[in-house]
């Protein structure tokens, strides 16, 4: 197989599998990657072992997540929702929020550098 993070062209990233560059996880810890990181957008993928939290927080960019494998719970704002693969949440600028691996989670985090506050 080809090299799963080389370019596929010049102003491009590529990734094969994104589960397989989390790597290892810990089984009390949380890991991330950096997947990407440019002016307007920066990319990170997270691992989180079961049990794991982020605990109530807020980020100044606007930023979406989404769940790639494993189950958990997102906290965005007042609301708790149950998140599997495929989940997907767009957060303002300022919300807080929180997240909890039920097992194993795999997240991928694009945060918004060049937008304002909302």
């Amino acid at each position: 197989m080809p090299n799963d993070h080389a370019a596929a062209s010049p102003g491009a990233v590529f990734h094969a599998d994104l589960n397989d560059l989390v790597g290892s996880i810990p089984s009390d810890a949380i890991v991330s990657r950096q997947v990407l990181n440019t002016p307007h957008v920066k990319v990170t993928l997270f691992g989180f072992a079961p049990g794991q939290e982020l605990s109530e927080h807020t980020a100044s960019k606007p930023a979406v997540i989404q769940v790639l494998a494993g189950e958990g719970t997102f906290g965005l704002g007042d609301q708790v929702t149950s998140v599997g693969p495929g989940s997907w949440a767009h957060m303002d600028a300022n919300l807080p929020h929180t997240v909890t691996a039920t097992s194993t989670l795999v997240l991928l985090l694009t945060m918004f550098k060049g937008a304002t506050p909302g």
